[in-house]
């Protein structure tokens, strides 16, 4: 990915989302565009307009953590567009002394497999930072199984999201959940520029998918800790649970989403059906 082009489009939609009365800046004259100006952001954040000038044209070398702290305060970046700023910052200065990251496992650990599947109460699995579905216990793949099933995703969420119709219907809040994995992307791009197979993934929803393009240019970015999530399922209609995700070290780019209901709850009933009618169809297969 061009950094520079990353850089520059990045802080000029910062920028363009903040308001003077935002800011505290009073006056100014007519604008004929939203957001701040140039020297206005560089005023914030203690620094010349030239200084910020050279910046917003995409060019980072150089630049030290300390200006990059002013900077995100005075665009008001939260912490995950911080990171990103700063990502974005060390793939302009690679470090020629800067370790290696370790690759990444290619498979998973039979030992976090059977984690997984002692997880019998939630539905779990694991991603990569593409959205590849890469391990799911059974009842995750009871869950997930019109993605899974579906020949537009090639087990790969932003697909299903972006390409597969089947998704507006599994997903409710589907703008929510596109605006969300779009930004993830986002993220993991900025984390890994040089990850050719993410790039490639990217590149196909940008063509394919004028829904993906707009919210890629829009340069936002996220994480997903935590949340909420609804899920309208083809066997049990709709579930809305809480999710937690957790990073695996030893697996640097993946994590690991559990899904959990309110005890009690419609949800709990219908994924408890679910799981039965999953080992039901597991049992009468042909080969058991």
């Amino acid at each position: 990915m061009d950094n520079q082009a990353e850089v520059r489009d990045f802080l000029r939609t910062r920028r363009d989302r903040i308001t003077p009365e935002q800011a505290g800046i009073v006056g100014g004259g007519r604008r004929r565009l939203p957001g701040l100006r140039r020297e206005e952001v560089a005023m914030l954040a203690g620094m010349s307009s030239d200084y910020y000038a050279k910046m917003e044209r995409g060019n980072l070398a150089g630049v030290s953590p300390e200006v990059l702290n002013a900077l995100a305060r005075a665009l008001r970046l939260d912490d995950t567009e911080t990171e990103h700023l700063h990502d974005l910052a060390q793939a302009a200065n690679p470090s020629p002394n800067r370790r290696r990251s370790r690759p990444t496992p290619s498979t998973i650990r039979p030992s976090l497999q059977r984690f997984l599947d002692a997880l019998t109460g939630a539905p779990a699995w694991v991603v990569n930072q593409r959205a590849d579905i890469i391990a799911l216990n059974p009842l995750g793949r009871a869950l997930l199984a019109p993605l899974l099933d579906d020949p537009d995703a090639q087990n790969n969420n932003a697909r299903f999201i972006f390409l597969s119709p089947a998704a507006r219907t599994f997903y409710p809040q589907w703008e929510h959940a596109a605006d969300a994995t779009a930004a993830a992307l986002r993220t993991a791009a900025g984390r890994n520029p040089r990850d050719t197979h993410l790039t490639d993934l990217i590149g196909e929803l940008v063509t394919r998918s004028d829904a993906f393009s707009s919210r890629w240019s829009a340069h936002d970015v996220r994480l997903h800790n935590s949340g909420t999530k609804r899920i309208r399922h083809p066997d049990v209609g709709d579930l809305e649970f809480i999710y937690e995700a957790v990073n695996l070290p030893d697996y640097p780019g993946w994590t690991m989403f559990a899904y959990t209901s309110a005890a009690g709850s419609p949800t709990e009933q219908r994924i408890q059906l679910l799981g039965s009618l999953a080992a039901t169809a597991s049992a009468s297969a042909p080969d058991n």
